[in-house]
């Protein structure tokens, strides 16, 4: 298998765009790979859980262990137990740690905004916009990018073909009550804005949370959108 080069630096098999930023890839050497081998120093292991981790991550996608301060994620109670018998099941070596409990259930909208879109100028064609998907957000840590079945990315909050958007863009924290974003040094950087305020022009700092409330927007690579707010009756 061959690997290019983006204008980053980043390797990447993917030839039309970074499969670690999601920068185009233009006039790129392209390099023989090498055998197959661990790169050094881009994985690593939770010291909490185990599962493996990039060293780009500030918190562990399957725990939410939090790499940055050493802070393990707060226990989870167990549920009651039920009257009516159920089949045993071989549990898997780890799951998703979910979100505590509280008052209110959060969801994600995904927009395509043909005005964020023009302020980008990007050269892709912009998709047609049309109804938001629905993500509900039921983890303690959510993952938004793009994903990437080479090299096992699945983010909760998928933004689809946007190019701009990292396969790593940012990541989505709560401790029940408040949601906290963080920007996962992305190629493009993550913009906030309040519902009602123009099209923002800074992006956050990256590798410092956030604060969002309810309704707050996040804008991201070439056209998208994602509104964080909670849930109406029904929704999740």
């Amino acid at each position: 298998m061959s690997t290019v080069t983006c204008p980053n630096g980043h390797p990447s098999t993917s030839t039309d765009y970074c499969d670690v930023c999601g920068s185009p890839i233009e006039a790129a050497v392209v390099v023989e790979a090498p055998a197959p081998a661990a790169p050094s120093g881009t994985a690593t292991t939770c010291p909490h859980c185990g599962a493996p981790a990039s060293s780009l991550a500030l918190f562990c996608e399957v725990c939410g262990y939090d790499f940055t301060t050493g802070t393990a994620p707060a226990p989870i109670a167990a549920p009651a137990p039920v009257s009516t018998p159920t089949p045993a099941v071989e549990a898997p070596a780890a799951l998703p740690t979910p979100a505590p409990e509280g008052e209110d259930s959060w969801v994600a909208e995904i927009w395509i905004d043909p005005d964020w879109y023009a302020v980008q100028k990007a050269e892709d064609p912009m998709p047609s916009a049309g109804l938001p998907g629905l993500v509900p957000l039921r983890e303690r840590s959510v993952l938004v990018g793009r994903p990437s079945a080479s090299r096992n990315i699945h983010p909760a909050v998928d933004c689809g073909s946007d190019s701009g958007v990292s396969r790593r863009h940012c990541q989505l924290n709560t401790d029940g009550q408040r949601w906290w974003v963080e920007d996962l040094q992305s190629a493009n950087g993550t913009y906030v804005s309040r519902a009602g305020d123009p099209l923002p022009t800074t992006p956050i700092p990256a590798g410092q949370r956030r604060e969002i409330e309810d309704g707050d927007r996040l804008y991201v690579g070439a056209w998208t959108r994602i509104v964080i707010r909670t849930a109406l009756p029904g929704e999740v």
